[in-house]
């Protein structure tokens, strides 16, 4: 069963609730998807910090319900 993007939305904003996020189902068919997340908690860390924390976030959903997520991440200008 794959996850829609509230949820996805939902599980980082658990993790990271300053974050502000942009989700995109890229094939239409709930199992890839794009999400641009901006979040303070990022400043400092290195890009794969930055996408271990969204891993992280969502809970070893990553590979299961979410095949695939493309993940654009960055601390705020």
């Amino acid at each position: 069963m794959a996850m829609d993007a509230s949820e996805i939305e939902r599980m980082i904003k658990e993790a990271l609730p300053d974050a502000q996020i942009a989700i995109r189902d890229l094939a239409g068919d709930g199992d890839h998807y794009s999400a641009e997340v901006v979040s303070e908690s990022f400043r400092g860390k290195s890009r794969v910090q930055q996408h271990q924390m969204i891993y992280q976030a969502l809970k070893g959903n990553m590979g299961g319900q979410l095949h695939a997520l493309a993940l654009q991440t960055s601390a705020p200008e």
